[in-house]
């Protein structure tokens, strides 16, 4: 049986980043909560891509309040987008940021922008946790570990 949940792609002695299929707000939560736990001497970046019907609909988006807690660097993606081809109606940064309660939060709607931000960062005794049920629009996760990897 092939998993999608809490796969490492790559991993260095200061650095693992993880792919995750969570999407849900009660496997987000679990999933961010255990690698924190996990590694707690170490920094959390946690990605999520709102990229399912629910998750992209302004009424359920409170569902998601404290998922992103335990991250020291919580960031949501969606894209716009998406949410056309949808039906749904448009969404913006500060309906997540509201949504999700997080005073840390970083908001994305460009992937390129999210993965150069990701490159910028310092990963010495950080790890990366990515989730989604989507790709993040075509971010390839292992070549964007090596890159992250290369640097650290």
């Amino acid at each position: 049986m092939i998993t999608k949940r809490k796969k490492k792609i790559l991993k260095n002695e200061k650095t693992k980043i993880f792919k995750d299929f969570a999407h849900s707000p009660s496997k987000l939560y679990a999933s961010v909560n255990a690698v924190k736990e996990q590694f707690q001497d170490k920094k959390l970046v946690a990605c999520i891509e709102l990229h399912t019907f629910s998750s992209l609909n302004k009424d359920f988006l409170s569902e998601y309040e404290g998922c992103l807690d335990k991250a020291d660097i919580p960031i949501v993606y969606f894209n716009s987008h998406t949410i056309k081809l949808k039906c749904l109606p448009e969404l913006f940064p500060e309906t997540i940021k509201k949504a999700f309660a997080n005073d840390k939060l970083m908001v994305y709607t460009d992937s390129e922008l999210l993965e150069n931000d990701l490159l910028k960062m310092s990963w010495d005794d950080t790890n990366l946790l990515m989730m989604s049920s989507g790709n993040f629009d075509g971010i390839d996760f292992n070549v964007l570990a090596e890159k992250l990897l290369a640097d650290s």
